[in-house]
């Protein structure tokens, strides 16, 4: 039996054809939207108007053509260079070649693994129980791994490409449009969905903290930017629930009950070629499925909160980890910005950079060089902020 609602296990194939109904119907609306173009900025200098008026109706939107060509084969290559030197097992030292895997020399853990075509979160506690229910998994083939890489975390010290593309004059640009100039750091982590391995994310909205403050509103726990290396398809990708950053509180348990199993009805995939960036509110009620397609997936990913919602909050991290971040800490979590728009500088000096006014008069102390990459840029996610 090929449907998802079924308790019985699919098989890869079998996985992939029940989803081909719903992936048509979700293609169709999805373009139907029309929330996608260039960068674009009016007449003023800051970002066109027309893009902040469906960002906010529709929750995301959907930058192409952000990511050239030269840039695009130096993530990637960076990319292919970090899963060659991964760990070859979940414990191991050593990667595949037998060499002293990568990584070693951080804090946290570069490397996320999974079991293939698995749901590693959902209708658990982790992340604080926001994922609430479990997507259906499938069986891998035969010759499949024991176990697959789905994330990387601190894209930045991790990549010199990385660090590049996060100084991106374009994007800082719509962050100062969304959030204000005075923008600052969330995180910066990849995904990866290798076909046929790649697991779920079960449904659920990022933001944990601000859902009850008497001034919430439709930002308040800011916005992803997620670049994509190859194309993301309905079968690799995010799918999400258009406008549901406006939703103070959803039922996620009952938006799949009323579907008949996880394909939430009035999802719609996030589809992109590669070098597109989609901006993403972090309340949108979001999740991806198994990837069963033939298709790979890599994005990168590296969000943004407005000051006003990060300032002196103390908070719990998915990790249990409890931290206020006052003025010190926000400051230099804050540097990697500056630092990447150096780095990006030297790297593409045809460019203009972006100017982060939150550290004019710094620039001495923020560019990239050997001593900011071992005192700053090294073990920086240590001072990552979440909301």
């Amino acid at each position: 039996m090929n449907d998802l609602t079924s308790n019985g296990t699919l098989s890869a194939a079998e996985h992939a054809s029940a989803m081909v109904e719903y992936i048509a119907d979700g293609t169709r609306r999805a373009y139907a939207l029309g929330n996608r173009g260039p960068i674009r900025m009016g007449a003023d200098g800051k970002l066109h108007r027309d893009i902040l008026d469906a960002y906010w109706k529709l929750g995301f939107y959907i930058f192409e053509g952000v990511v050239g060509a030269e840039e695009l084969a130096d993530l990637r290559a960076d990319i292919d260079r970090l899963l060659d030197r991964a760990p070859a097992t979940p414990e191991s030292e050593y990667d595949a070649h037998g060499q002293p895997a990568f990584g070693r020399e951080f804090t946290r853990p570069c490397y996320r693994f999974a079991k293939p075509l698995s749901d590693p979160l959902g209708g658990t506690s982790k992340h604080k129980g926001r994922h609430p229910v479990r997507m259906r998994e499938a069986m891998p083939s035969a010759d499949a791994p024991a176990y697959t890489i789905e994330n990387l975390h601190g894209n930045l010290q991790l990549m010199h490409s990385a660090l590049c593309l996060y100084g991106h004059p374009g994007l800082l640009a719509v962050a100062e449009g969304v959030l204000g100039p005075d923008f600052v750091p969330y995180n910066e982590v990849t995904f990866i969905k290798e076909p046929g391995l790649g697991p779920s994310v079960a449904w659920h909205r990022d933001g944990t903290t601000h859902w009850n403050a008497p001034d919430w509103d439709h930002g308040a726990h800011g916005f992803n930017f997620m670049t994509q290396l190859y194309p993301s398809t309905a079968g690799n990708g995010v799918w999400i629930v258009p406008g549901s950053h406006k939703l103070r509180s959803v039922d996620i348990r009952q938006m799949v009950r009323d579907a008949g199993s996880e394909r939430i009805a009035s999802a719609v995939p996030l589809l992109c070629s590669a070098g597109d960036t989609f901006m993403l509110n972090r309340q949108m009620v979001h999740g991806s499925f198994a990837n069963s397609s033939p298709d790979r997936r890599v994005t990168l990913n590296m969000g943004f909160f407005p000051r006003a919602r990060v300032q002196d909050v103390t908070v719990t991290h998915l990790d249990g980890r409890v931290v206020t971040f006052g003025s010190e800490h926000i400051h230099q979590r804050s540097r990697m910005i500056a630092i990447a728009i150096d780095a990006r500088r030297q790297r593409f000096p045809h460019e203009k950079p972006y100017c982060y006014q939150p550290l004019v008069g710094e620039e001495d102390q923020n560019r990239w060089n050997e001593t900011t990459r071992q005192i700053v840029v090294k073990d920086y996610n240590l001072l990552d902020m979440y909301l």
